[in-house]
């Protein structure tokens, strides 16, 4: 099979680099190692597909954090905007959350991808799945022509199928291999050690958007996993002064603390941990309430009330968000604390907690590190080692929280690739 563009992987990145692509004339096959395309994007989408933003674009591409500079550049080209645009191009309203995220006006991702999909068959884009790449990617002086006129050098891939390994040749590839995270969805990450060895600068995949591990005790873990933490603040400073300040929610489960106060804040616990082997956090589980006025409130007597019906009373405490306040303490400890209504009303609005681990990669939401920006990648998102092989999507090394950021620099990350492609003719 000879092909003038090979896109492997079938998320957002890879769908729209094939767009790009065959809307410019441009013969392309598109492989996937799974059934179908698209899966992580249609379980993200369960809850309601969270497209992009509408805060101002200054703040948009600062959410990038350290590689906002590359990523804006990406954004220049396709931006929160112009994928509205493009969804109502597929006949899919949006409409602004009271947030500012843009969601689907059926809040669903399958009639989006229906959509999409019916266009790049439309459009010529012929799709190739069961087809994993073993990562053979050898360059090859001529690429037999597609259309006539048509030389050049190309690639040889191979692609492990049902029926065998299958060969294909290309003019041009791109990578859109996805992370590591939700490897059962298929991405796995098995791509990094086939690039390294190619001499291209691989950063290690590492969780972002994950939850965090606490040594609860048994008593919490039995009785509370799976409650719901509402309206509680995290802070944490970290040993280069980074701050985080947030109102928000978070689960308890039994493994620690997930949810998106957490997600927030995963990029920079996760590297505190990383460094110093914890990252110590507080939660205010009060926020609205002064701690001051709070210690007057607890000081009242509590007369032959126990003290969980006294923190229900006068500091509205209960459940998950009561129990808390024992982890840490001994009995006499605790006995100690719920007699002076000051350090308790200290330990409500900062209750000390020791993160001791990111929750596994294949647990994340998305993953950080991979094909370092720059080092590894020009502009056009070319690997510097590989002459006409591009890269593109959460392969790439940079993170984003969720909120539509991460949906949007995927899919922009794919245009560039795919526009960077036609640049070499």
């Amino acid at each position: 099979m000879q092909a003038r563009c090979v896109v492997i992987g079938g998320g957002p990145a890879g769908l729209m680099a094939a767009e790009v692509l065959v809307q410019a004339g441009v013969p392309v096959d598109l492989f996937d190692a799974m059934p179908s395309v698209g899966r992580k994007f249609l379980l993200a989408g369960k809850g309601g597909l969270n497209l992009t933003h509408t805060e101002p674009l200054a703040n948009f591409v600062g959410r990038y954090g350290a590689h906002a500079a590359e990523v804006g550049s990406w954004l220049d080209a396709f931006g929160p905007q112009a994928l509205r645009d493009w969804a109502q191009g597929l006949g899919i309203d949006t409409f602004v959350g009271s947030s500012g995220k843009v969601f689907p006006a059926e809040m669903k991702a399958a009639p989006l991808l229906r959509a999409w999909l019916h266009r790049l068959r439309v459009s010529g884009v012929r799709f190739h799945m069961r087809h994993r790449w073993n990562g053979l990617l050898e360059q090859v002086k001529q690429v037999e022509p597609v259309e006539q006129g048509d030389q050049g050098t190309g690639w040889t891939l191979a692609f492990d199928t049902p029926t065998g390994e299958q060969r294909v040749q290309a003019a041009s590839v791109i990578l859109a291999l996805g992370g590591g995270s939700w490897a059962r969805l298929g991405s796995d990450g098995a791509w990094q050690p086939w690039l390294v060895q190619h001499g291209v600068a691989v950063s290690p995949l590492k969780p972002h958007n994950c939850g965090f591990e606490v040594a609860w005790s048994a008593y919490l873990r039995e009785r509370h996993a799976g409650a719901p933490l509402k309206n509680i603040r995290l802070k944490v400073t970290d040993r280069l002064g980074q701050r985080f300040d947030r109102l928000g929610e978070a689960v308890l489960t039994a493994h620690g603390l997930e949810g998106n106060l957490m997600y927030a804040a995963s990029g920079l616990l996760r590297d505190e941990i990383e460094a110093t082997g914890s990252a110590a956090i507080t939660l205010d589980l009060l926020p609205a309430r002064d701690e001051a006025e709070l210690a007057l409130a607890l000081a009242k007597g509590r007369g032959a009330r126990s003290m969980a019906n006294h923190l229900r009373e006068h500091a509205g405490l209960h459940g998950a968000k009561a129990a808390l306040l024992h982890e840490g303490l001994d009995t006499p400890a605790w006995n100690l604390l719920s007699k002076d209504p000051a350090r308790l009303a200290a330990r409500i609005k900062a209750l000390p907690l020791a993160l001791l681990a990111p929750r596994p990669l294949d647990e994340a939401i998305s993953s950080a590190g991979g094909v370092e920006l720059g080092t590894a990648l020009n502009e056009h998102l070319m690997l510097r080692a590989l002459p006409g092989v591009f890269c593109a999507g959460e392969m790439l090394d940079w993170e984003a929280p969720t909120g539509g950021y991460l949906l949007t620099a995927s899919l922009a990350s794919g245009r560039v690739a795919a526009e960077g492609c036609l640049a070499l003719g």
